[in-house]
């Protein structure tokens, strides 16, 4: 990405990110395996909390490279690949086998890959296909919000690069406190019904402040400084919208760091909270295989999300898409209060269900 000047590579530098990405599905089978049904809530959220530090931290070092670099807008770009080589390195000498041989030997080899049909078969299934249908739809807006997100402030209320960074750190924050502790104790007082309800409902609410947000640059936005900061990194034509000049002040910026607190709760609790209610209604050794689906179903709703976002962001404006996706929460918030039991599928029920799946 960071060498890339032209549109196509930086397509084939996504292409090659997005190739990488399975681990993610890895990582949380790791966690299934060494949790229970009881903390597995709290395993799962580990994930989404090291997302979180990753979230809080990855702006601080891209607002200081680019402080470093004088604004060069590559710079991030070659620190990410920094760390992802650390990343591969404590992979390779760090990350031990969470299932030991003679639990794998008796893990049938007859069972086909992923494959269109068995992921029909999983969401046709009746104990975990909505769960599915869920964390792919949550993921489409929330998705779609955090990829939009940037272009929306920078058009509404003027904020750059470094404006953009503190607001990622304040949404990281609060992901690494709800992900670190709180889910933690909700997990132990409530079920994963009542926590996947108050995530879609506090989402939904962060996602329709959004939209709301008031058109106020901060006190010092100045639409040339910034325009002409955003064309000398630029590797194509500029088609931006800025605001104008005066009303500045804090308002807007006050409004959009309220709206991320309800937004960063429901966005950092749902993810986890629906793989560890999937992993509960399945076979053990369909965990894995699962959770794979349901990683599968979230690069698809990423994907997506932007496309469609766009496309709305473009013709109907930069507020349209905020509003529909606050309307497909409500509607979700509906569905999960009536399709989404109180209680978890008994034990005994579990190898019915993973032979639904095959």
């Amino acid at each position: 990405m960071g060498l890339a000047n032209s549109l196509p590579l930086l397509f084939l530098a996504r292409v090659i990110d997005g190739l990488s990405g399975a681990n993610i599905a890895t990582a949380q089978a790791v966690i299934a395996d060494k949790t229970d049904e009881r903390n597995r809530t709290q395993g799962l959220a580990l994930i989404g909390a090291a997302f979180g530090i990753g979230f809080t931290i990855g702006p601080v070092a891209a607002f200081a490279a680019l402080a470093l670099a004088g604004n060069d807008y590559r710079a991030p770009a070659f620190l990410a690949a920094g760390f992802s080589l650390l990343s591969l390195l404590l992979t390779t000498f760090w990350l031990k086998e969470s299932l030991p041989r003679e639990a794998r030997a008796g893990v049938s080899r007859s069972r086909p890959p992923f494959s269109l049909q068995a992921l029909l078969q999983a969401l046709r299934h009746p104990q975990v296909g909505f769960l599915l249908v869920l964390i792919f739809a949550q993921q489409f807006v929330f998705g779609g919000m955090e990829q939009l997100l940037s272009l929306f402030t920078l058009n509404r209320l003027g904020f750059d690069a470094r404006a953009n960074s503190l607001l990622f750190v304040f949404v990281g924050l609060i992901t690494v406190v709800m992900l670190g502790s709180v889910i933690r104790v909700w997990s132990r007082q409530h079920s994963d019904r009542w926590i996947i309800l108050v995530g879609l409902g506090t989402l939904a609410v962060g996602v329709l402040a959004t939209a709301l947000t008031l058109a106020v640059p901060l006190p010092w936005y100045s639409r040339q400084a910034l325009l002409a900061e955003l064309q000398r990194s630029a590797t194509a034509p500029l088609n931006v919208v800025l605001p104008p000049d005066g009303n500045n002040g804090w308002l807007g910026a006050i409004w959009i760091f309220a709206a991320m607190v309800p937004a960063s709760i429901g966005g950092a609790v749902l993810a986890p909270t629906i793989n560890s209610a999937i992993s509960k209604r399945i076979a053990a050794d369909e965990v894995g295989g699962t959770l794979g689906i349901s990683a599968a179903l979230v690069s698809a709703a990423n994907a997506l999300a932007p496309l469609i976002w766009g496309m709305l962001y473009q013709t109907l404006g930069e507020v349209a898409p905020f509003l529909l996706g606050s309307a497909v929460l409500i509607t979700l918030f509906a569905l999960a209060a009536q399709r989404i039991p109180s209680q978890t599928v008994p034990t005994a029920d579990l190898q019915t269900i993973g032979a639904g799946l095959h």
